[in-house]
């Protein structure tokens, strides 16, 4: 099941015609979900808030009738329902995302100030749902046919791969494998770097042996490898402009223990030029 959280903006529109094609590809049912606050969920609720509540509890079912009119006309034979959650929107979906294999959601909802580039709920959900989390942006008009990953070598890598990888097979569309490094990575931190040290070719040799096994799995994903000195971050952007998806892990190298989201990813929810998708390691419980 895929979830997509909407909230009657343009970009939680946009998140659910995304999430309508993505349904429509694994083959898999899709929640529509919106959330109110909880008072407001009784069907008889108590005092004065009486109306205030009705009125929250019809333009939550309006913004899911007009989120599922988006879906079936770009996905009519996808499976789809729709839930009005109770509380605020980030543990919400979180909670409702324990049996997703996918929560979609914009990079801005109503809430959101302007010239701010990623919404609060989109933040917090990317870095504490228990499955893989799709940041929506406006669907270039033309994207180009292609699906760009970002590895780094980490155990996260590995997932980042698989889940690029099936992506692309299910598209029918190439997958360019980015690498981006810095020379200080190879004496480790800030550590001299060894005067004959070849950062280059180990840094290629690690994508290929990332690689291995898996182009014999997805014989017909044409696959590009870019290895390229220079921040993640940057590169990544630079390579996400008109792609399809960018997928990321939400942890890499050097990431403190407790946080939620690593740099790269975190940059990446701000910067990426196309929708993006966060990859867990492992999957974890809700909550």
């Amino acid at each position: 099941m895929i979830l997509v959280g909407v909230d009657g903006s343009h970009a939680g529109m946009e998140a659910a015609r995304w999430a309508a094609r993505e349904a429509d590809l694994r083959g898999v049912p899709l929640r529509i979900a919106n959330a109110i606050p909880a008072w407001a969920c009784s069907a008889v609720p108590q005092g004065r808030f009486t109306r205030v509540a009705a009125w929250m509890r019809d333009g939550a079912a309006a913004v899911l009738g007009t989120a599922m009119e988006r879906v079936h006309a770009v996905a009519p034979g996808v499976q789809a329902d729709t839930a009005i959650l109770a509380g605020d929107p980030r543990p919400a979906l979180i909670e409702a995302a324990a049996d997703a294999e996918l929560l979609v959601i914009g990079n801005h909802g109503l809430g959101g100030f302007r010239g701010l580039l990623l919404g609060s709920v989109a933040y917090g959900v990317a870095g504490q749902a228990p499955c893989d989390v799709a940041v929506v942006r406006e669907v270039p008009a033309a994207p180009r046919p292609e699906i760009v990953a970002g590895i780094d070598g980490s155990p996260a890598g590995a997932r980042v791969l698989d889940f690029a990888f099936a992506e692309a097979a299910l598209r029918g569309i190439g997958l360019r494998v980015v690498h981006a490094y810095s020379p200080l990575q190879a004496g480790g931190g800030f550590a001299p770097v060894p005067d004959d040290f070849d950062d280059e070719e180990t840094e290629v040799r690690m994508v290929r042996e990332a690689l291995a096994g898996r182009r014999g799995l997805y014989p017909d994903v044409k696959v590009v490898e870019e290895v390229v000195r220079g921040h993640p971050a940057e590169v990544l952007r630079h390579a996400s402009a008109g792609a399809e998806l960018l997928v990321v892990g939400s942890r890499g190298h050097g990431e403190f223990t407790g946080l939620l989201l690593g740099s790269v990813c975190q940059a990446m929810l701000h910067y990426a030029k196309c929708p993006m998708v966060v990859v867990r390691t492992s999957r974890r419980p809700a909550g």
